[in-house]
Order: structure tokens, then C-alpha cells, then sequence
């Protein structure tokens, strides 16, 4: 395990981190997908990291006996042998089961929660993620004849290249999908003052729309609320880029000849200096983790479980098991990260399923069924009435305010 700061600034506490996300913690990985940022200084070489342990994994692995694997296995297997009696460790949770989250989250311990979102909280919605086969995006991009799916995401091919990408944005530009009943549970927890911060991976705004505010938003990979210049970094509003994209023109800077780019992160670019900021504060204060809709596959992102205090409770909803640790490695005391969804778990329950319906039942169990559903009924009646479903989900007083207009081309 290797232990360093996130930033140059003195912080009281060290940040665990696993030396297997080190190389991703300012850039995004090879198989992630696209998720702004106006780029981040380096880590400081400089400051004071203790010895690295998992650098002698390999040696470490070596070393292993024959009879460590035959242990292993036999406890697996179940053909128990016999060993010294196991210290007993204290449960979190009364009962790890979601009705053991439900008693959590009721009781005066639970103030601050952090969800983590991926793709699969917006698939309702019509947006599809990116790596399902048959249905995800990346398996979908046969007509833009691209070396290979990923590349239309990649910041070197787009400064080649980025027509590709723009005819793809118009499909993806927000402002034609509905938030989903995941995106009002998210909102609904703000409004019950429970919400500390809300994590996403996704790029569509569809968390804007429903109303969760500005402040408890971290979209780490980034959003197309915003675009800049890759060249001289002048800022775009979102109408300027919405009206370039839906006329399939490359849309190109007033004041130099670059490209202008929505602020998503390519591969190859750095994560937002926001997330950066944010998630030194926030996960220390992290008493309940809410993990919606993701493979957690992408780093830095995936890292983000490991950082909440030992005792607090993680709670998965998603289709599949996602995100679990290794237990040869936790036997061999290799590695401890990630989630812990057998028999053996003391804080980390599953519940497995469509995030929508997973959230509905979460409201259920809390008591806010009922209010979950009048809150998406009138908020897409709203939207129906107000036509906004057209328009891209972003609070027109905001946008009018923070985002002037740029003059047309």
C-alpha cells in the first residue's frame, strides 16, 4: 500500500490510495469512457512517501508455499482444517442487508451521504452507457470508421480528427431525455438535508435537470454545460456549441483558429479541478456511500470507495457485483480494497437489480415512496409543460448569468 497526499497543501490526515490507481489519479484510464478540465499540476515528487509494500508483490507472491494455495483452497472447498480461532470483528450494520442500511441511514449516526453514479442511473432514460454489448455505445460506432471505438474519445485523435466526434454529440447532446427516478432519489436526499455530495461519471446533466443543485455536484467527468478553445482556452456557452453540433459544423474559436471542444474529459486529459478539490473534504466526513449504476472499472473513480472511513456502511445498487476485493489477496495480505459482498462482510450490502427500481425501493423502506414518486410525476409533467425536455437540462437563470452568449459565426 502506498500513502500520499492528493495535493501540495498540508492536510492533516493521509489519503489511502492503492498503488494499482496510482498512475490514474490525474488521468483518465485507457478503458474508461469519456466523462472537463482545463488540466492539473503534477504531483509533487517532492513530498514524503512512506516505503511502497505492494512493490514486492511479486516477490512476495513467490514466496508463497504450496501450502498457503492448498490452505486457501481447502477453505473454499469447505474441507476445514484446523486452525486458530478467528478474532471477531464487530458489524457496522445490526444486519448487513438493506434492511440494515434502511435502520442506518434512520439513525442520528447518518448525516452525510456521498453517492457515486455511473451510466446505468441515466439508461432509462434512453442514453445508452458504453460498453454493453449489443446496446453500449462503443459496440455502436461502426459508421464513424474509427481505428478502433474508443478513439472518438481520445483527445489526440480529435485534434486530427473531430468531426467524428461532433456527429456522435449530436445524438448525445443533452436535453431530449428525462431525469429518472435514480436522478429524483439523488435529489430527494438533498432535500432531506442528507445528501453531502453527488459523484458522476456521467456527462449527460441529467442531475442538473432534476434539480439537484450546482454546489453538490461533482461531475468528474466532466459535462457539456461548458466548452472552451483546446487552443487559446476561451470559454463557450452551451448555446454557442448546441448550435454548431445540430447544424453538423465543427465549431471553431472567434478569436483563433482552434477547435472548440464541450468540456468532457477525453482520454488523455486531466480530471476537473473541482473533483480534485472536493474529495479531500468530503470523504472524510462520509458516513453513508451510495454506489448507483457502475462497473467501477474507471479509475481514479473506482478508487473513491476505499476513501470513506472504515466503519462506514457502502451500499451497491446495480445490475452486477461490482467493485469487489480480492480475497486471495486479502489471505495473503496483499490488498484489502474494495467492497466485500460475502458472508464475511461487517458494512457493504448489494442490492442487485435496475437502479430505478432499486431506488424506489430504498424510498419504500425509508417511508418516501410515495413523495419518490409525486416528486418524478410532476417534475417530467414539468418539464412536458414547460417544454424543457427540448432544451439542455441546465437552469436557464444560471446559464444566462454565469455563461453569456458569444456572438455567432
Amino acid at each position: 500500500m502506498r500513502v500520499l497526499y492528493l495535493s501540495k497543501r498540508p492536510w492533516q490526515n493521509w489519503t489511502k490510495i492503492w498503488s494499482r490507481n496510482l498512475q490514474y489519479l490525474r488521468t483518465m484510464s485507457a478503458n474508461s469512457p469519456p466523462g472537463t478540465s482545463d488540466g492539473e499540476e503534477s504531483l509533487d515528487a517532492s513530498a514524503a512517501v512512506p516505503p511502497n509494500n505492494i512493490e514486492t508483490m511479486g516477490a512476495r507472491i513467490r514466496d508463497l508455499d504450496v501450502d498457503s494455495i492448498r490452505r486457501y483452497l481447502a477453505q473454499k472447498l469447505g474441507f476445514n482444517e484446523p486452525t486458530e480461532p478467528a478474532v471477531p470483528v464487530e458489524k457496522v450494520l445490526d444486519e448487513v442487508n438493506l434492511d440494515g442500511i434502511v435502520k442506518w441511514i434512520k439513525s442520528a449516526r447518518c448525516k452525510n451521504i456521498i453517492t457515486l453514479a455511473g451510466a446505468g442511473i441515466s439508461t432509462s432514460a434512453g442514453i445508452p452507457d458504453f460498453r454493453s454489448p449489443e446496446t453500449g455505445l462503443y459496440h455502436n460506432l461502426q459508421k464513424y470508421n474509427l481505428p478502433e471505438p474508443q478513439a472518438i474519445f481520445e483527445i489526440n485523435f480529435f485534434r486530427q480528427n473531430p468531426k467524428p466526434f461532433f456527429l456522435l454529440a449530436k445524438e448525445l447532446f443533452p436535453g431530449n431525455f428525462k431525469p429518472t427516478i435514480s436522478h429524483y432519489f439523488i435529489r430527494l436526499l438533498h432535500e432531506k438535508g442528507l445528501l453531502l455530495r453527488h459523484y458522476t461519471q456521467n456527462i449527460d446533466t441529467l442531475e442538473r435537470g432534476a434539480g439537484i443543485p450546482e454546489e453538490k455536484l461533482v461531475e468528474a467527468h466532466g459535462t457539456f454545460y461548458t466548452s472552451h478553445c483546446l487552443d487559446c482556452r476561451k470559454r463557450y456557452s452551451l448555446e454557442f456549441i448546441k448550435e454548431h453540433i445540430f447544424s453538423e459544423q465543427i465549431p471553431i474559436c472567434t478569436d483563433c483558429p482552434g477547435v472548440v471542444k464541450p468540456d468532457i474529459v477525453f482520454f488523455g486529459e486531466s480530471l476537473p479541478d473541482r473533483f480534485q478539490h472536493c474529495l479531500q473534504e468530503d470523504f472524510k466526513q462520509c458516513d453513508m456511500l451510495i454506489i448507483m449504476g457502475s462497473s467501477l472499472e474507471v479509475q481514479p473513480f473506482a478508487s473513491l470507495i476505499d476513501m470513506v472511513p472504515d466503519w462506514c456502511p457502502r451500499l451497491l445498487i446495480n445490475r452486477e457485483k461490482a467493485g469487489l476485493r480480492s480475497p486471495l489477496l486479502r489471505l495473503w495480505g496483499l490488498m484489502s480494497g474494495g467492497l466485500q459482498l460475502d458472508e464475511e462482510g461487517i458494512r457493504d450490502v448489494a442490492r442487485l437489480g435496475d437502479c430505478d427500481e432499486g431506488c424506489q425501493e430504498l424510498a419504500d423502506l425509508l417511508g418516501w415512496g410515495d413523495e419518490l414518486r409525486a416528486l418524478v410525476a410532476s417534475e417530467h409533467e414539468r418539464l412536458e409543460l414547460t417544454g424543457a425536455v427540448a432544451t439542455p437540462h441546465a437552469p436557464v437563470t444560471e446559464v444566462a448569468a454565469a455563461l453569456p452568449l458569444e456572438p455567432k459565426l
